[in-house]
């Protein structure tokens, strides 16, 4: 049901935090690595904090991300014009949140949040045993008005539910879900009705996203091998844990026909988006770094050709999205970062 203004407000979210505005800090062009060849008029649009998943609308001119940014304690979902001005909290101030999209309207939005399950954020994982992600069973799909405001809840199942994308047409949500005990692909209508599910392979498939013309979804997967790989994954997965230490790069049609293994590379491959042209997929690996450390944005066929790398600098950059006309990048990256951790959304010109 929507939520009413009373409750947006709840947790110390103040009209004021509700309507932010970006840094004073010019997004000028930054002077990319030389063998960044596909990019010109590089710019940074955020200044500090741990900023990701910065999603363009439909017409090129917005952009929905999450942050954690004081008064947050953990990644709350923000929009910005594509030149970093503008900037504007849309989630409720409660929970977790992830994963936010625009529908083509551009009126309304869609994200993940765990503000069902208590207002506080929920607790990191554990790592004691090595680099995990958190699948937080109270994580549930919303969409809002593009203010923030008439939040209404598409989805209500006991388990994971996020990393939803959009139809070009605004009539489905792609998603991940953990409802019939795997970590598998589902899609619904716009509304949360007619759930159907697309992959059914033991293993995490997640981070969907359509093709600019709906024809296609491209998604990350685990396919563990049976026996040791498959009982770990399995038993990680009822800690409400994932290890991402190998994930492929995978598209298929948008009904789920046609699956295809894109990348065959042992690496930590995710966060791929289709070019508009649907002859190649972006997306970040580790590929480069026997330690598995650092992550790069590259570029490949549909059919697996022609692996290229796209950047070079600094030990991460991930979550690239061209525009719908293909002459754009928007991707999140630590270069020019003042603390460990921070993370910022660049945007370029995309040089074919």
């Amino acid at each position: 049901m929507p939520m009413d203004r009373r409750e947006f407000l709840k947790a110390g979210v103040t009209a004021a935090a509700a309507c932010m505005t970006a840094p004073a800090v010019a997004a000028t062009p930054l002077a990319p690595d030389p063998r960044e060849r596909h990019f010109a008029n590089l710019r940074q649009l955020t200044f500090g904090g741990q900023n990701a998943e910065a999603y363009f609308d439909r017409t090129g001119t917005r952009l929905v991300f999450q942050s954690t940014r004081p008064p947050f304690d953990c990644d709350q979902i923000f929009t910005m014009g594509a030149d970093g001005s503008d900037v504007r909290l849309v989630s409720t101030g409660m929970g977790r949140t992830t994963c936010g999209y625009f529908f083509p309207d551009g009126k309304r939005i869609i994200y993940a949040t765990t503000h069902f399950g208590g207002d506080a954020c929920p607790p990191p994982p554990d790592r004691s045993g090595g680099y995990v992600w958190p699948i937080y069973p109270s994580y549930e799909i919303v969409a809002a008005d593009a203010d923030g405001g008439n939040v209404k809840r598409l989805t209500d199942h006991e388990g994971y539910d996020a990393e939803g994308a959009v139809s070009p047409d605004g009539r489905r949500i792609v998603f991940t879900s953990l409802r019939q005990g795997d970590l598998d692909l589902h899609v619904m209508d716009a509304d949360g009705g007619n759930v159907k599910r697309l992959t059914a392979e033991p293993g995490y498939d997640g981070g969907p996203f359509f093709s600019w013309d709906g024809r296609l979804i491209v998604f990350r997967a685990s396919r563990p091998a049976p026996g040791a790989e498959l009982d770990e994954y399995r038993a990680l997965l009822r800690r409400g844990l994932v290890r991402p230490g190998v994930l492929e790069i995978y598209v298929m049609r948008a009904d789920g026909t046609g699956l295809t293994q894109v990348t065959k590379q042992g690496a930590a491959s995710f966060a791929p988006f289709l070019h508009p042209n649907n002859q190649q997929i972006i997306f970040s690996s580790n590929v480069h770094d026997p330690s598995g450390r650092t992550f790069a944005l590259y570029l490949v066929n549909v059919d697996g050709s022609e692996l290229e790398r796209i950047t070079w600098a600094d030990s991460f950059a991930s979550f690239p999205m061209f525009s719908r006309d293909g002459k754009r990048l928007v991707f999140t990256a630590n270069r020019h970062a003042g603390t460990p951790r921070e993370q910022n959304v660049f945007i370029a010109d995309w040089i074919p």
